[in-house]
């Protein structure tokens, strides 16, 4: 399966230029025949809490119009973030998107965990379910930046999927811990592991550095077989999983019914 990751220099609150930056990138990864293109987290705002600047409804999103056709007019498939909102009364939600390259773009993902250390949670409503894409014979689990702390979700994935994705906005000053967890989620749980940054600086002056990976199940960060400036192309042979969870079978051995009891014991 062939993968394209985009280290985007995203423009703060400029939904315009940054999709006009996404429709180029997305025509190059076509014409190497990807499956998939990732953009980072909030796509088209960078990562922004002024939610009344940035939030669409999920009923109207003119973000999920512009990726819908998009998806159907390069016939590639496509991940990106945004901020959506069901209902006027409800908070919105920081969410992953999928465009099919059949036309249809929908959320797939709300992000479970808040990041309570820039108020996140404050402002945004956390998801309360798992999401999973299927593509072909990717079975791909979801997580959104601050939720790659959080290995028991990765665990819970791992049950289902042979790769994650983790789409983020994940600051330089701790890009070494971004690098070590998405190492550590693959080693832990035997599967690729997708992890999409932007590079460049955002409006609140946070610097981001080019950290963009795929790790294969044994944990190797793998060498991207095309690079086009922020876009990074990858081959994955999906099969990699199976064989190395048989040959050397940790997610077989993991004893989940007894974690169960001990977390009830709390």
């Amino acid at each position: 399966m062939r993968i394209a990751l985009v280290s985007m220099d995203q423009q703060w609150l400029s939904k315009d230029k940054n999709f006009g930056r996404c429709e180029s990138l997305t025509h190059i990864a076509a014409t190497h025949t990807c499956d998939l293109i990732v953009f980072p987290e909030m796509t088209l705002t960078s990562y922004c809490l002024d939610v009344e600047a940035i939030a669409e409804s999920v009923h109207s999103s003119p973000t999920l119009k512009r990726f819908e056709y998009l998806a159907r007019d390069t016939e590639t498939s496509i991940i990106f973030g945004a901020v959506l909102m069901e209902s006027a009364n409800r908070k919105p939600e920081n969410v992953l998107c999928l465009a099919r390259k059949s036309g249809e773009a929908v959320p797939v993902y709300s992000k479970l965990h808040g990041f309570s250390f820039v108020g996140e949670d404050k402002v945004l409503s956390s998801g309360n379910r798992l999401g999973m894409i299927s593509i072909g014979d990717l079975r791909l689990g979801c997580s959104i930046c601050y939720d790659l702390r959080f290995p028991d979700m990765f665990s819970a994935l791992a049950l289902n999927c042979n790769a994650v994705v983790t789409i983020a906005n994940w600051p330089a000053a701790r890009v070494a811990h971004w690098r070590s967890l998405l190492v550590a989620r693959a080693i832990e749980n035997q599967l690729f592991v997708l992890g999409v940054n932007r590079i460049g600086t955002d409006g609140n002056g946070l610097q981001y550095e080019s950290s963009s990976m795929i790790v294969s199940p044994d944990g190797k960060v793998l060498q991207p077989v095309f690079s086009f400036g922020e876009l990074d192309i990858y081959d994955i042979d999906l099969e990699d999983v199976l064989q190395y969870r048989s040959s050397f079978p940790t997610v077989r051995d993991k004893r989940y019914d007894l974690y169960r009891e001990f977390y009830e014991q709390r």
